[in-house]
């Protein structure tokens, strides 16, 4: 129907160029004169070429899209090149070339930069580049590009939809932070305290930044001479611990800083030794197992990069069920950006098997606890586990600034 209707439409333009030509001859012969015949024999060459133009094939145009690698991190810079070529070099007065993106990417775009005008007149191949200063974090697929194009006056336009496929993946951002191991429950004592895991002091794998509560006798004096900076051996783990981390998935303004703060968790604690087992449930039910090592981080980044906060489970619910299935001794990791009655259930549920949890609660710099989110987290405190406010800018301090709540 909507191609009939599209055919209608350009047959209907023809009938109009038709029309003034004649209007202009019959013009021309009731008036006379040098004005009015020059008028008709000016509008036969547009006349002609809006004629020409309309049967002019869109189809002998051939896109092609450059785009510099397939792998992005969250905020980095995009560049694209778009390659016109076409085998008839028909005179075209402009052409209008528009990139369709995607809706995650055409939200977050500031300038109209995917879109461009162009004069190729008799030019057989064209190209132009746009770019974007940060893209988003997701799976980003570009499908094609929008050509149009007309007469001078507006009487025939042109457009098409020239299919080029391009797929490229965007992971989520990750700040460095130095993951130290927290034991939150102690027979005596108020605080919680930074618990090291065993090392084979005999075997050294490499050097680190000295961090407080290294050993003196860890320094390794020369790397720290040639760095101009105290340096301390990285010795092999004799034996690692357990972590389970668990992701809010529920619809929140903060899921994109949840999403870097747990990219920035899962990297810190797996080059720590440790390992991890990510549960991560949405409208999919995504759930890794205990695992460590660079491969293991890779396969969380790539779910990271694609997941949406579109869970319609409460959190509480997915944690409850979760960890029945759990048996062996783990440290617990939450990660959401609420504080609410369902966070007093969560921690409710931990007390009750007396499990090791630390929960972060994720906000945007500048965010502020309302009265509801403030009492919610004196409720919390009485659970004796360790809770962490994160705020964005803040995330590589959050081991050296936790305390037992």
């Amino acid at each position: 129907m909507m191609n009939l209707l599209r055919k209608l439409k350009g047959a209907g333009k023809l009938v109009n160029i038709f029309l003034l030509i004649v209007a202009t001859f019959v013009y021309a012969m009731f008036q006379g004169g040098f004005v009015s015949w020059f008028l008709f024999y000016s509008f036969i060459p547009f006349g002609l070429y809006s004629f020409v133009l309309s049967i002019y094939p869109l189809r002998d145009f051939q896109l092609e899209r450059h785009v510099i690698r397939r792998e992005y991190v969250a905020g980095e810079r995009f560049e694209a090149t778009i390659v016109i070529k076409r085998k008839i070099p028909f005179p075209l007065m402009y052409l209008i070339v528009e990139e369709l993106l995607p809706p995650q990417i055409k939200k977050v775009e500031q300038s109209n930069q995917s879109k461009v005008i162009i004069f190729p007149w008799f030019k057989r191949e064209m190209r132009y580049e746009y770019v974007f200063d940060s893209i988003p974090r997701g799976e980003h697929l570009l499908e094609g590009v929008r050509i149009k194009t007309g007469d001078l006056f507006g009487l025939i336009e042109k457009e098409t939809i020239v299919p080029v496929r391009d797929q490229f993946l965007v992971y989520p951002q990750y700040v460095d932070m130095i993951y130290r191991q927290l034991e939150s429950r102690f027979e005596q004592g108020t605080t919680s305290s930074n618990v090291r895991m065993p090392r084979d002091t005999a075997i050294a794998i490499g050097v680190r930044e000295y961090t407080p509560g290294d050993r003196f006798s860890w320094i390794d004096w020369k790397a720290s001479a040639r760095r101009n900076d105290i340096m301390t051996k990285e010795f092999e783990q004799q034996q690692s611990h357990d972590v389970v981390l668990f992701m809010d998935r529920t619809k929140s303004p903060h899921f994109e800083q949840i999403v870097t703060f747990t990219a920035s968790l899962t990297k810190a604690i797996l080059r720590k030794g440790a390992q991890l087992s990510f549960i991560s449930i949405g409208n999919e039910q995504t759930i890794f197992p205990l695992k460590n090592g660079e491969s293991h981080q890779q396969v969380i980044y790539h779910h990271l990069a694609k997941v949406k906060d579109n869970s319609s489970i409460s959190f509480s619910q997915i944690v409850e069920a979760q960890i029945k299935k759990i048996y062996q001794p783990v440290t617990f990791m939450l990660v959401t950006s609420e504080l609410n009655q369902d966070t007093v259930s969560i921690v409710g549920r931990f007390s009750m098997r007396n499990a090791d949890l630390q929960l972060f609660v994720v906000k945007e710099k500048g965010t502020q606890l309302s009265k509801e989110e403030v009492s919610v987290l004196g409720a919390v405190k009485k659970h004796n586990v360790i809770v962490k406010v994160v705020y964005e800018g803040q995330f590589e301090d959050v081991f050296y600034e936790v305390r037992k709540s």
